[in-house]
């Protein structure tokens, strides 16, 4: 009979391990690659002093059993056994693609073993996502992220974290729909459109980057969306248009626009900073007309013209003109105005004649206005010298004034 007890004893083993056919509960357990993998398993009262164990497969051999309570620790594997709250939990670290599967809550006991779960282990790359969403901003200013997400999260924890690691987001969150504002970020949720809007103030070159929106989840992993923040320097532009007219005068500023933005709203502010043009605008073609400053949008030629009245020194300086657009940034370009005193000339040319007689007035000009109109007008002051004109030389003759114009010696002659 002794002969026969190793191989009775084998098979007692091999039953016990052998053949798992059921457990109590499934459970479904999610991890990044890299990271680590929580599995914890309930059991009944009674075996509290018994051995647990997490293994693979069907727990038929001893290369499927991966750690035990016995040995505490082993290679990537862990074991902590809570007995007042009848609770084990394995983990798992370093986590790869082949770590997912089936794996088998275990307590060792005489006979069969009792198996109180299955658990499912899914691994999914620690990245995300397979697209993103692109948004602008100005160095100073702010930018307001939408993040939207599914009616069964409504009540869940929303947060933002910079990068791309979902693992890691919750824990690095910079914040949250529990604590809603801080320095530099602030958090809003619409559960009506089911949209969280994440506002980020002071901007900085160093604000630029990838975040991830990320939704809590009490099961599963969390759901995250993707974002690529670009914060642009705060000034405009690599070129400007220079515009000159006089003090108690008036100008009109021409600012060109593309065909996509004819029905996009057009405004005009002074200095040359973008991020704050918009809240600090002189008029807008939405509000055409104040007490110094009109605007007028020719959508045929797409330029719009902001007209300045009543100008003064104060008005000189750099204006910005602005299209507003509603999914990327505004565009501008540049105009530095120049309010000139209203008096003219420091030196001037003295002509005399007599009563009853006639007199020729010889008026030098630059080359580059050989083809442009000619005029003269009465006084000194430059501002209202056109409006005021006694000739001009597309009227080249009245009764008591005639203009002619030598383009070879570069002079008109008022006679």
């Amino acid at each position: 009979m002794k002969m026969w007890w190793p191989k009775i004893l084998l098979f007692i083993l091999y039953s016990s391990l052998c053949c798992v056919t059921g457990a109590e509960e499934i459970i479904s357990v999610f991890g990044y690659e890299g990271k680590e993998a929580q599995v914890s398993c309930s059991y009944d009262e009674g075996y509290e002093s018994y051995e647990k164990y997490l293994c693979r497969n069907d727990c038929g051999s001893d290369d499927d059993v991966l750690i035990t309570t016995t040995q505490g620790s082993k290679n990537r594997y862990s074991i902590s056994d809570d007995t007042n709250k009848k609770v084990f939990t394995a983990t798992i670290s370093n986590l790869n693609k082949n770590d997912a599967g089936k794996y088998w809550c275990g307590v060792t006991r005489s006979g069969k073993d009792y198996y109180p779960a299955e658990v499912e282990l899914k691994v999914v790359s620690d990245t995300c996502c397979d697209s993103f969403t692109k948004v602008q901003s100005y160095e100073g200013g702010s930018v307001a992220i939408s993040c939207p997400y599914e009616s069964q999260d409504q009540n869940n924890m929303k947060y933002i974290c910079r990068r791309n690691q979902p693992s890691s987001c919750l824990q690095q969150a910079l914040i949250t729909s529990n604590n809603r504002q801080n320095t530099q970020f602030s958090l809003t949720d619409d559960k009506e459109s089911r949209k969280f809007t994440v506002t980020i103030t002071s901007l900085t070159q160093k604000d630029s980057g990838s975040y991830l929106c990320g939704v809590h989840r009490n099961t599963g992993l969390d759901v995250f969306s993707a974002v690529d923040l670009k914060v642009i320097e705060n000034t405009c532009c690599d070129s400007f248009t220079k515009v000159q007219s006089y003090e108690g005068g008036s100008v009109s500023i021409s600012c060109s626009y593309e065909s996509q933005d004819q029905n996009n709203m057009k405004y005009i502010c002074r200095g040359s900073q973008p991020s704050s043009c918009l809240q600090q605008a002189l008029i807008t073609s939405n509000n055409r007309q104040n007490t110094q400053f009109s605007l007028n949008d020719d959508k045929v030629s797409r330029k719009f013209t902001v007209t300045i009245t009543s100008l003064t020194q104060k008005d000189s300086g750099s204006y910005l003109c602005g299209v507003k657009r509603n999914t990327e940034l505004d565009v501008f370009s540049a105009v530095d105005l120049e309010v000139r005193e209203n008096t003219c000339c420091r030196s001037s040319s003295k002509v005399q004649s007599y009563e009853g007689g006639s007199v020729s007035i010889s008026c030098p000009y630059e080359s580059q206005d050989q083809n442009n109109m000619k005029h003269i007008c009465r006084e000194n002051q430059p501002s209202s010298c056109l409006q005021q004109a006694l000739i001009t030389s597309n009227n080249r003759q009245n009764t008591q004034f005639s203009l002619t114009d030598d383009k070879e010696s570069r002079k008109f002659t008022v006679t």
